[in-house]
C-alpha cells in the first residue's frame, strides 16, 4: 500500500458481506482507503426500498474493517451524492466496481484530476461470490428485471394503430439491484412485489404476465403501463410479442436455446447513466405516423432474425435502427448529456439504445467485447416443465 496516496470508494454497503471486504481490500492496495456511504434517504430514492441497516449501523461496520482508514455518510443525494466529500478529500484514486461505474463519475474525476479505477467483482481466495441482492432475498428468491431490445413503444395502441409489429424483451436475473426510474421496469417490478413478494410462482409465465399487467393497470387508469414490462419480468429468456392496436399482444414467440442466450450475454452490456429527472415529459413532442412506426417494426423484425442467425453485425444494425426509430417518434428520449455519453462509446460499441422510455437510465450496448466501464447481464432461464 502506498500510504502517500488517498483512495475513495462510495456505496450503500448494506448487509456487509465478504464481497464488500474483498473490494475494500483491493481498493486499499492503492493507498489509504476512505469510504463514503449513501444515506438512508439516498438509498431509498435510488433503490425504492429502505436499507436493512441504518446509516449509523453501516458506518460503524465499515469503520471496523481493517482495510478502511475512515468512513462517513455522504452529504448529497442521488448517484453523485459524494461530490462534496470528493472535493474535500481530494483523493488520488476513485475506485468502483463495474456496476458502480458511470460516465458522470468519469467526467467528474477528469475535471478534478482524480484517477478512476474500475475493478472486476472477484471474491477473495476460497470464498464464493457475494452480493447484497442475493443475501437479502436468498438464492432463486428474487424477482427478475427486463430490458427491451427492439420495438419499444409498439405496446401502446396509440403507436401500433399506425402499423402492427413486435416488441422484443429479455428477462434478466437480478444480479444487481438496478436503480429506480432507469428504464428497467422497476415500477412494474414493484407492483409484482405486492402480488409475489419474493419470487414468481411456478405457473405459466404468460399467465403471470397477464395477471401482473391487469394488477398494475387498474380500471380507470389514465396512463396505461405497456405490456412489455410485465411480459419481460414474467416470461423468461428472449421473447417477442405482437401488437395490433391493443394493449395486450396477439401473439408470443420465445427463445430458450442456450446457444443463443449465451451469445446474447457475450454481446450485450449496460452502463449506468442517471435516473430519469423528475418531471421529464417524454410525450411533449411526438412524431407518430405510419411511416415512422413501420421503420420501428421493420427494425424489430430484422433484429429478431439477426439473433436467430447469431449475426452480430446485422443485430447491431437493426438494434441501432430500432433506437433511431424510437427517438424519431419521441425526441425527448434524448438530450445533450445522453448524446455525449453515446458519442464516448462510438469506438467501443457497434450499437446502443436507452433502456425503457429514455430520458436517462441505463445505456445498453452491443459489442464484440466488453466495453470499459460496462457491466455484463445474466439472462433468466426457463424453469423446467414450464
Amino acid at each position: 500500500m502506498n500510504t502517500n496516496k488517498k483512495v475513495f470508494v462510495s456505496g450503500c454497503y448494506d448487509m456487509l458481506h465478504s464481497g464488500h471486504v474483498a473490494f475494500f481490500k483491493e481498493a486499499a492496495q492503492y493507498g489509504e482507503l476512505y469510504v463514503g456511504l449513501g444515506s438512508d434517504k439516498t438509498v431509498a430514492d435510488l433503490k425504492g426500498r429502505r436499507t436493512i441497516n441504518s446509516e449509523q449501523e453501516r458506518l460503524y461496520m465499515v469503520k471496523s474493517i481493517k482495510h478502511v482508514t475512515d468512513a462517513f455518510v455522504n452529504s448529497g443525494g442521488g448517484i453523485m451524492d459524494f461530490q462534496n466529500e470528493l472535493k474535500t478529500l481530494k483523493p488520488d484514486y476513485f475506485v468502483v466496481n463495474e456496476d458502480g461505474y458511470s460516465p458522470a463519475k468519469k467526467e467528474l474525476c477528469e475535471s478534478m484530476g482524480i484517477e478512476l479505477k474500475v475493478l472486476e467483482r472477484i471474491p477473495d481466495a476460497g470464498l464464493p461470490p457475494r452480493s447484497t441482492t442475493a443475501i437479502r432475498s436468498g438464492d432463486n428468491c428474487t424477482l427478475p428485471y427486463r430490458i427491451d431490445l427492439a420495438g419499444t413503444w409498439i405496446d401502446q395502441p396509440y403507436v401500433s394503430k399506425y402499423h402492427p409489429g413486435w416488441a422484443i424483451t429479455l428477462s434478466l436475473e437480478p444480479v444487481i439491484e438496478y436503480n429506480e426510474r432507469c428504464g428497467m421496469s422497476t415500477s412494474t417490478r414493484n407492483a409484482a412485489k405486492k402480488i409475489w413478494p419474493y419470487f414468481l410462482p411456478l405457473e405459466k409465465p404468460e399467465r403471470l404476465a397477464e395477471i401482473l399487467f391487469k394488477f398494475e393497470n387498474t380500471p380507470g387508469s389514465t396512463l396505461i403501463s405497456g405490456a412489455q414490462d410485465a411480459i419481460g419480468i414474467c416470461m423468461p429468456g428472449l421473447v417477442r410479442h405482437y401488437y395490433d392496436n391493443d394493449y395486450w399482444p396477439k401473439q408470443f414467440e420465445s427463445i430458450h436455446d442456450e446457444t443463443i442466450l449465451n451469445w446474447l450475454e457475450k454481446h450485450l452490456f449496460m452502463v449506468l447513466l442517471w435516473p430519469r429527472p423528475a418531471g421529464t415529459d417524454l410525450l411533449k413532442e411526438t412524431y407518430i405516423n405510419q411511416e415512422n412506426v413501420k421503420v420501428l417494426t421493420d427494425a424489430a423484425d430484422g433484429a429478431w432474425q439477426a439473433i436467430l442467425d447469431q449475426n452480430l453485425e446485422e443485430f447491431a444494425r437493426y438494434f441501432k435502427k430500432s433506437f433511431e426509430a424510437q427517438t424519431t417518434m419521441f425526441p425527448a428520449m434524448l438530450n445533450k448529456e445522453i448524446e455525449k455519453v453515446i458519442d464516448s462509446y462510438n469506438e467501443q460499441a457497434l450499437a446502443w439504445k436507452l433502456a425503457g422510455a429514455g430520458g436517462g437510465g441505463y445505456l445498453i450496448l452491443v459489442s464484440d467485447k466488453q466495453p470499459k466501464g460496462s457491466m455484463k447481464i445474466k439472462i433468466r432461464r426457463k424453469e423446467s416443465g414450464l
